[in-house]
């Protein structure tokens, strides 16, 4: 039987997210989410990672998923798995060892 060894859930959702890594000052690219947990999450682009890469993350969650208005979730993790995908994009795994939740001002508001 195969065993799935994640710590969390993960949910297949289609995310933009800002990747950075540490130190570095501008973003790689904009992305999108394969899926995402608690604990990590997963996502392809064209930059080439090694694996036990520290990268920061920005994650926008929608108003559809919290119920009350975007959030943004600044993440700190390290990569943890790096595969090939489709048309030369990469494909890493992050491990998240740390974020802070921020709450995005919309249109018209003042932020919180």
């Amino acid at each position: 039987m195969n065993e799935d060894k994640r710590r969390a859930r993960r949910f297949d959702l289609d995310l933009p997210v800002q990747v950075l890594t540490v130190g570095e000052q501008k973003p790689f690219e904009t992305v999108r989410t394969r899926d995402i947990s608690s604990t990590g999450l997963f996502i392809e682009f064209d930059q080439r990672v090694a694996a036990g890469t520290k990268v920061e993350l920005v994650v926008t969650l929608p108003r559809e998923i919290t119920q009350t208005g975007p959030v943004q979730i600044r993440c700190i993790g390290r990569v943890v798995r790096v595969e090939r995908g489709e048309r030369e994009r990469t494909g890493i795994a992050v491990s998240i060892d740390r974020y802070d939740f921020t709450r995005v001002a919309e249109a018209g508001q003042k932020p919180s």
